[in-house]
């Protein structure tokens, strides 16, 4: 998939996503200029929207919007490279007495962040944060969500990182009108580790993304859903760009119709959701974006209309081995289903195919450095089950299954 191509039809420019995270570095130098006034939900911590206690959010928002400018153009490119980005920080729950109150205060936070995204100009909310709940949990998230899709923003959660341990619901990416996003392995199948289910509506690359972030060399490696759902926000942002005057609904109808589907027959499964995204063929070939007024998908029944969708609900039952995950393969020398793999670093995007990858680079020692280099912080160890945050993970190239050691992905990290 053409990035730079891409990028002349659109870069994202004047359109708003809102990181809610762990704060946004403004002074990182891939990120200077993109950085637009936020809000600060952590009181108990010194600083503001602007420190970031562990480097999730910079990297979160270094996948959305980051502009290659590190070492004078050496830097770590987004996909969305001309959006602006509203930090908005959230508490550090870990520190929460017990679970109750740890899930009450995540509850609270998220809630108060999403309507604050939505009455300051964010047109795209992307949460790469997340907690284990069941339906009918987190009341405070389900309104404030209805909230912001009736004031025509599109929000984005990531489905969590326990697939291949406890595969528990995470919120608030199981909300209604919230986009939940899985990840895909450089196989284009479900990553081992991505939580799957009932809540996941798509999927975008995952594993082995560069970004820019704190350290030597500005450039990390990651996995997780918390990626994919940055690069699932900077779709959005992509295609909005382009056409200002559609409403929340319309974009996202044209990222469901132009996606990726499935191999196994069904319109949506539990492993990939209805697919992976392509903002390339959104931007080129976006078709129809239907009706202003309707949200796409069949689990927001508040503004859905009477007539009965063509897709199954969030509660449908649907093939979930990642074995029959992957899209249809493309025809040959079309790329309409080869996702973009952004790896994104070093000046430009790494883009790959279903069998084979092609860096464009400018520095491959960069590179190697940042799979070679620790994390530049310790992982957070939650002192029980079930708290949303914990430190980035950084970690060397190790398909479908998590790292071992200290650099363990915290499952609760990036839902």
């Amino acid at each position: 998939m053409q990035a730079e191509s891409m990028w002349k039809t659109s870069t994202g420019r004047g359109v708003t996503v809102a990181v809610v995270d762990t704060g946004v570095d403004p002074s990182n130098p891939d990120l200077q200029g993109r950085i637009v006034q936020g809000e600060d939900l952590a009181s108990d911590e010194a600083g503001d929207e602007t420190i970031d206690r562990n480097g999730h959010g910079t990297g979160m928002a270094g996948l959305i919007a980051g502009t290659g400018a590190y070492g004078g153009g050496q830097g770590s490119f987004g996909l969305a490279p001309g959006t602006k980005i509203m930090p908005i920080r959230l508490p550090d729950v870990t520190k929460s007495a017990n679970k109750w109150e740890s899930e009450a205060k995540f509850e609270d936070s998220v809630a108060t962040a999403i309507r604050y995204a939505a009455d300051h100009g964010a047109r795209v909310v992307n949460i790469s944060q997340g907690v284990a709940g069941e339906p009918g949990d987190f009341s405070k998230i389900t309104k404030a969500v209805d909230f912001a899709l009736k004031k025509g923003v599109l929000i984005f959660a990531g489905t969590g990182n326990d697939g291949d341990k406890g595969n528990s619901l995470s919120f608030p990416a199981a909300t209604p009108g919230v986009v939940g996003v899985g990840a895909i392995g450089k196989d284009l199948r479900r990553a081992a580790w991505s939580t799957h289910g009932a809540q996941v509506d798509m999927s975008a690359p995952g594993e082995d993304m560069l970004h820019a972030c704190g350290g030597k060399t500005g450039l990390c490696k990651t996995d997780g859903t918390s990626d994919a759902t940055a690069i699932a926000s900077a779709s959005a942002a992509l295609i909005w760009s382009k056409h200002p005057a559609w409403t929340n609904n319309q974009v996202l109808r044209v990222m469901l119709n132009t996606i990726g589907a499935p191999t196994d027959g069904e319109k949506r499964n539990d492993s990939i959701g209805y697919g992976i995204v392509r903002p390339r063929i959104a931007l080129t070939s976006p078709g129809d974006p239907g009706p202003a007024g309707k949200y796409p998908l069949p689990d927001y029944p508040v503004t859905a209309s009477k007539s009965p969708s063509t897709k199954p609900s969030k509660g449908a039952q649907a093939p979930g081995d990642s074995s029959s995950a992957a899209p249809a393969a493309a025809s040959k020398g079309d790329d309409s289903n080869t996702p973009l793999w952004i790896g994104i670093g070093v000046g430009a995007l790494v883009v790959a195919g279903a069998a084979s990858a092609v860096a464009i680079t400018r520095s491959r020692r960069r590179v190697a450095a940042a799979q070679a280099s620790p994390p530049p912080y310790p992982p957070a160890q939650p002192p029980f089950q079930g708290q949303p945050y914990g430190a980035a993970q950084f970690t060397n190239p190790q398909p479908y299954a998590p790292p071992s050691g200290d650099n363990q992905r915290n499952p609760n990290q990036g839902r």
